[in-house]
């Protein structure tokens, strides 16, 4: 039974700084990529950033520079460090995994298997 729990959100001011975590259980399912994705409400879900096994890394051009994304294969951790947070950047932050070999930000939110979500609040 696959498992995505996501955690690290919260509320913060605009320029301040928040780190996602996102575990996934079993340990031995290693997804080709991983990713992060949000959606506001009354917003379409929108891809943020993918990660591969081997740290090849893809953003949506309205995070990059600001986040970054990365993981630990071994302990299957995907993480997303935000800096100089925006309002805009406001929103309920789902981590994801797939077997694909793609690695783009955009197919993100189409992911095989995603998490219950963590809220970040931008003010």
């Amino acid at each position: 039974h696959v498992q995505l729990v996501e955690s690290g959100g919260g509320s913060v001011q605009a320029g301040g700084s928040l780190k996602l975590s996102c575990t996934v259980s079993p340990l031995t399912y290693k997804y080709n990529c991983m990713g992060w994705f949000r959606q506001a409400p009354g917003q379409e879900r929108e891809g943020v950033a993918a990660v591969d096994k081997e740290g090849f890394t893809s953003y949506a051009d309205s995070v990059k520079g600001r986040f970054t994304v990365s993981r630990d294969v071994a302990n299957n951790v995907l993480y997303l460090e935000m800096k100089d947070l925006k309002s805009e950047d406001s929103a309920m932050y789902y981590c994801a995994a797939d077997w694909t070999r793609a690695v783009f930000f955009a197919n993100v939110p189409d992911f095989a298997f995603s998490g219950p979500g963590t809220q970040v609040t931008v003010s």
